[in-house]
């Protein structure tokens, strides 16, 4: 029976609590994936390396998947983001964050489904900055034909293959109508040239906000350049409990890193009461995806099981501290355990 080898690198703060729950309740699974740890953010610098020392960049590209708790970057010390180095070094070009509700955790809206995905290289979050005079700076949006296509490309063959009902872009090209409308406009040749008979979907974002807000249902993928998506994917985990009960994923042609999207949360580092939902859910999301690329039903019934039993928690009012629960870290981890053995 074959296992498949995944790059896990715990992280900062909570990070090695919440991963240490993760592979308890992925061995519980009998999920088929052998650990191969490697180190970044503090913990590599406290071991006299980069934030993301070169070892752990070539693992991952060797194992071509990873899963990652939340790192730290040290702030005004001259270190690039953990994660934007990750994104331009493996050309993860896709940002994908499903959100969904969940029974048991109490929200303003109780059927929310939805799949953020966000063009993830490029935009304002190119980093190109210049100061014209002193006083007046300025920041470069780049878009670029190739990547606005493939990640039009990207969103709606996810949401074909996942039998999703519509893909809508948020764009502001009222305004930039060179950048935002590149984006469009590569989304609308991919709708009509390979998915024409997909629903489709254009709004200018700030009425998709409004939209939004006023009911979420009435959308289902959302396909959004860098910044927006940073944005309204954050906005999105708001309507579900917030980010830590959203997974995420950075996926490119090759590989492909998972991880929580919320912070390292030094403050209740040690204490034994994170919530480890959000990297569980994400640790599904990897196996969904090895099974999907590598054809592994083992890790798709693997996936199917633990996705079941943390369902079952909550709904049983199994829930840690964020969520209005008494559970620690440990806790959790053994209530979902205890589902998937019976």
């Amino acid at each position: 029976m074959k296992s498949h080898s995944v790059v896990l690198i715990p992280g900062d703060g909570i990070g090695p609590e919440v991963t240490e729950a993760v592979k308890q309740i992925l061995a519980a699974a009998e999920a088929p994936v052998e650990w191969v740890q490697h180190e970044a953010g503090l913990t590599a610098l406290a071991q006299g390396k980069d934030v993301l020392p070169a070892e752990t960049l070539n693992a991952i590209r060797e194992h071509r998947v990873a899963i990652k708790g939340p790192c730290t970057t040290p702030v005004g010390k001259g270190f690039s983001s953990i994660n934007v180095q990750l994104r331009k070094k493996l050309n993860l070009y896709a940002a994908v964050r499903p959100v969904r509700s969940l029974d048991g955790v109490q929200t303003r809206f109780s059927n929310v489904d939805l799949v953020i995905v966000r063009e993830n290289t490029e935009g304002l979050y190119s980093g190109i900055e210049n100061e014209v005079t002193a006083g007046v700076v300025t920041s470069m949006k780049v878009a670029t034909e190739m990547a606005c296509t493939r990640i039009a490309r990207w969103a709606f063959r996810y949401a074909q293959q996942r039998q999703r009902r519509k893909v809508t872009v948020f764009h502001k090209a009222n305004i930039m109508k060179l950048t935002d409308g590149m984006f469009i406009r590569c989304a609308q040749q991919v709708h009509e040239k390979e998915f024409s008979s997909f629903p489709y979907q254009e709004l200018i974002i700030d009425a998709g906000c409004m939209k939004m807000v006023q009911d979420p249902t009435q959308f289902d993928v959302l396909l959004l350049e860098n910044l927006y998506g940073d944005v309204v994917s954050d906005l999105c985990a708001g309507l579900v409990g917030g980010l830590g009960v959203v997974p995420g994923a950075n996926i490119g042609d090759e590989d492909a890193v998972f991880e929580a999207v919320h912070g390292s949360a030094p403050d209740i580092a040690g204490k034994g009461i994170a919530n480890p939902l959000a990297l569980l859910m994400s640790a599904v999301m990897m196996l969904n995806y090895i099974g999907d690329t590598r054809n592994c039903v083992r890790c798709q019934q693997a996936a199917e099981r633990i996705k079941t039993a943390y369902n079952r928690a909550l709904a049983d009012g199994q829930k840690t501290r964020d969520l209005g629960g008494s559970l620690g870290t440990a806790a959790f981890a053994n209530a979902v355990i205890m589902r998937l053995r019976g």
